[in-house]
């Protein structure tokens, strides 16, 4: 996939740089890992510290000095997720601050203005986030906003070029339809009128089983055009990718290994480590023997446990760098096994690594 700041290989997975940057990782660390492209929250960024200030100290990738590219969000999971007292109407959401308690009303133009000033290389439209499991009339009625709200942001987003010429930005409109299969395909062929230059499968991988998001998945990549990137969004586990990868999936995103890695789970070849576990106390060997990163060639499990118990910061750290390259590699390792055709045996040797207990 090319963008304004290099091409990458797909199918990829983009470390979450909620707040401009990558919890625990610098952003050498990140380019010594070979990341060619991080996710940034544009709800966070907006509250703070404000996307006119960004755009006026250089855009966001001088703001956090990073010089691959940028995917930013809408900020609508989050104004779901996080803010009080939001009200949803056709014009917008209006939301509380969570840091503060101001009031701000997030419109998919506003979205889009937030998003052009950042400066990031993909921007997501503004859709409605619901719950789940959801009633299907309310399923119905996030689907019809979704596709008014992505139309909005859409005219906003032309207009813009229009005005100014072409923009160095690929706009990506978002599918929702909860666990309606309808609705789903509804909702994909709605978006496909509006000619985005890339698509996402929205509203997925929150609680509902795996099987089930694989199902909606495979509805919407159906219809999906494959010359334009196709995202899942918010996904997933280890043993899960290749699974999404094979449904057509070329991009995902996920807090799973940075998250995971804050709280002593670290993924391996051959499983889970839950390093705080007594069992590592002398346990001299790497992280992942098969792992070429600069933790694993150079501490063992016995340190890194040894850091989480004393509560050192450094154990985060250590555990976040094997995780993301664990991450970027298995996407290296589904490009290979596509190539030659093996992604299957990929698929079905990650799951059983990942369903018999700790490495």
């Amino acid at each position: 996939m090319t963008t304004p700041h290099g091409t990458v290989e797909t199918p990829f997975f983009l470390p979450v740089g909620t707040q401009a940057t990558v919890k625990g990782l610098t952003q050498e660390a990140l380019e010594e890992l070979g990341a060619e492209i991080l996710l940034a929250n544009t709800y966070h960024l907006y509250l703070r510290p404000g996307h006119e200030l960004v755009h006026k100290l250089g855009g966001l990738h001088q703001f956090m000095s990073w010089p691959r590219a940028i995917l930013t969000d809408s900020g609508g999971y989050q104004v779901f997720s996080l803010s009080e007292l939001r009200k949803v109407t056709e014009e917008g959401v209006r939301f509380r601050s969570h840091l503060d308690g101001s009031e701000h009303l997030l419109t998919p133009e506003k979205a889009v203005e937030i998003q052009l000033a950042l400066g990031s290389d993909i921007a997501m439209v503004l859709d409605e986030c619901i719950e789940t499991p959801a009633p299907r009339d309310k399923a119905e009625a996030a689907v019809m906003r979704t596709t008014e709200w992505a139309r909005r942001a859409r005219d906003c987003f032309q207009e813009c070029v229009r005005r100014n010429g072409d923009l160095a930005q690929l706009q990506f409109g978002i599918v929702q339809g909860a666990t309606f299969a309808d609705l789903r395909r509804e909702s994909a062929r709605q978006l496909l009128d509006l000619d985005f230059r890339g698509y996402a499968v929205g509203g997925l991988a929150v609680g509902e089983p795996h099987e089930m998001t694989c199902e909606m998945t495979a509805e919407v990549t159906a219809l999906l055009p494959k010359g334009r990137p196709r995202y899942l969004m918010g996904v997933g586990r280890p043993e899960q990718i290749a699974d999404y990868v094979a449904l057509g999936i070329d991009m995902m995103d996920c807090v799973l290994p940075t998250r995971a890695a804050r709280h002593a789970c670290l993924y391996t070849s051959e499983g889970r480590v839950l390093i705080k576990n007594a069992r590592y106390a002398q346990d001299q060997r790497p992280i992942d023997p098969k792992c070429r990163c600069s933790v694993c060639r150079r501490y063992t499990r016995a340190y890194l446990r040894h850091l989480f118990a004393a509560g050192e910061l450094t154990g985060g750290i250590l555990a976040t760098h094997h995780n993301v390259h664990f991450y970027l590699d298995i996407m290296r390792q589904i490009r290979e096994a596509i190539e030659f055709g093996n992604l299957a045996k990929f698929s079905s040797e990650m799951h059983a690594r990942y369903t018999s207990g700790q490495a």
